[in-house]
């Protein structure tokens, strides 16, 4: 097939390959534009836009795709179908109409669950057991279009959403490939409008912990919340963030909520909600490193009784 890719992150990046793999004809990769980041601000390509130019691919970058200009390049390539994974933005009525087969999207959930931008995230912070990966039909409501095929995984035990979102990509590499092959007999399906759930883009301070929580709770937003904005307190009214932590069995005695119970050796505990607590293992200061416990109880001297997220 003659095809658009449209994606960003590197979460895209196994999809352009996998159609490369498969002998489609890539005929234009639409990213985002390069942002500034690091030290200096310099600008930065996408992961989809290095992988597409070592390829040699044609890259089209507009800041805005809601212009006429903008519009008629996309209409212009002619393609049989555009395949959207992590594109970054909600393509316009003359998008999805372009391409003779129509705009399939990659999405990181078993939809309807999680429509919106952070579905891996929210899934673990809510506790979900299982997760997957949707090909679905692309209209101009979020994430509604008919489904096309699923793959279903296990959360594991311990994972990282940045963890979770690599097996994903690859998962959703393999459901693409399976449907374009598959394209002329999938039997699409309407979602439930009703079974839907919401994956809204994540802000600084859905990071903030509440201590008031038990700890397991706690533990799935260090592990959701990362690689941004990460599961974070204040400690001496500097920000701090929790990289990795488990829930720790306690004496059944009652403590503040963010209060330090243990602060010795590799033992930070931290005293939670519901008469649970925290053991942090990886933590960081703003502006300085990531730190094993033992370290940075080392050059921090932590006192028991002092209570984070004060200030």
């Amino acid at each position: 097939m003659r095809i658009v890719l449209m994606g960003t992150p590197e979460s895209a990046v196994p999809s352009l390959r996998r159609l490369l793999d498969d002998g489609h004809e890539i005929i234009a990769v639409w990213t985002q534009p390069d942002k500034p980041a690091g030290r200096g601000n310099k600008l930065h390509q996408s992961p989809v836009k290095e992988f597409a130019l070592t390829h040699d691919l044609t890259v089209h970058q507009p800041a805005r795709i809601k212009t006429e200009e903008a519009k008629a390049l996309f209409a212009s390539h002619n393609a049989d179908a555009a395949i959207v994974v992590a594109y970054g933005k909600i393509l316009p009525a003359e998008f999805l109409s372009a391409p003779q087969r129509g705009c399939v999207n990659v999405h990181f959930s078993l939809l309807p669950k999680y429509r919106g931008a952070a579905p891996v995230n929210w899934a673990i912070v809510n506790g979900e057991k299982e997760t997957g990966v949707t090909t679905m039909k692309i209209v101009e409501e979020l994430d509604a279009g008919p489904i096309l095929l699923q793959h279903p995984t296990e959360i594991v035990d311990h994972e990282t959403a940045p963890e979770l979102l690599t097996r994903l990509a690859e998962i959703g590499a393999e459901l693409l490939s399976e449907t374009l092959r598959r394209l002329d007999n999938i039997q699409a399906r309407p979602q439930r409008d009703e079974d839907a759930t919401l994956a809204p883009i994540l802000k600084r301070e859905d990071g903030l912990i509440d201590w008031t929580m038990d700890a397991y709770a706690i533990e799935r937003r260090v592990l959701g919340f990362q690689p941004w904005p990460n599961a974070h307190t204040s400690l001496r009214s500097q920000r701090l963030i929790i990289w990795n932590a488990a829930p720790e069995w306690i004496e059944q005695l009652v403590f503040p909520p963010g209060q330090i119970i243990e602060a010795r050796g590799d033992r930070l505990i931290i005293a939670c909600g519901d008469r649970t607590a925290l053991r942090v293992s990886e933590l960081q200061t703003e502006g300085g490193r990531r730190l094993s416990a033992r370290d940075f109880l080392n050059g921090t001297h932590l006192k028991v009784g002092e209570v984070l997220g004060e200030g």
